[in-house]
């Protein structure tokens, strides 16, 4: 498995971004926002990676931050959500407003990417806010964190629901989250979460 590329950037296309690494360009398939983070060609980029293996093909993705991958892996686990797929829906939005489209059940947002329909955007919440309510069970039972405690406000709930789809365990959600004002919005609540836990690396 390639975890990530770093090198040169000798080609960008409209979905597209080929970094060389000692000698080898490595063509990466990617989002508009992972496009518009890493520079023009000639400059150094790092990308996080996700190689997608089939009969008849092999891609190779790459992601500015390892949320975005995060993302996509969870996208294209869903039923129904190819690559391409994937890609412009995270093309449209970022990985805080998709994290919360998927915790709070807004699957219209889903539907503004070009594509989407209504079917699929219900398949992609119903799934993955599925997968995130079996975490929380296997949490549930941490003794690091009184997880009840934190999920009683529906708010601190979607937060640390939104943290999970964006990668972080259940545990170091409710741990980041319980540390904050519950009264804060969810927004406010996933950005100083995921401020906290960075500063935490």
């Amino acid at each position: 498995m390639i975890y990530s590329v770093r090198g040169k950037i000798i080609h960008k296309g409209t979905d597209m971004a080929v970094v060389e690494c000692s000698g080898v360009g490595y063509a990466c398939r990617t989002t508009l926002a992972t496009l518009a983070q890493i520079g023009k060609t000639g400059e150094e980029a790092m990308l996080y990676t996700y190689l997608h293996v089939r009969e008849d093909s092999v891609e190779l993705f790459g992601f500015a931050t390892e949320q975005e991958l995060n993302c996509f892996k969870m996208l294209i686990s869903v039923s129904g959500v190819g690559p391409k797929a994937g890609l412009a829906i995270l093309s449209d939005t970022n990985p805080e407003r998709f994290a919360l489209t998927v915790a709070t059940g807004d699957y219209k947002a889903f539907t503004k990417t070009k594509g989407v329909g209504p079917k699929l955007a219900q398949r992609v919440v119903l799934e993955l806010k599925d997968k995130i309510s079996k975490e929380q069970l296997s949490a549930a039972d941490s003794p690091e964190v009184d997880f009840e405690a934190v999920t009683n406000g529906s708010n601190t709930s979607e937060a640390i629901s939104a943290l999970v789809v964006l990668g972080y365990s259940q545990t170091e959600a409710a741990s980041a989250v319980a540390k904050l004002d519950p009264s804060l919005s969810v927004e406010e609540l996933i950005r100083q979460s995921l401020k906290k836990m960075a500063a935490n690396l």
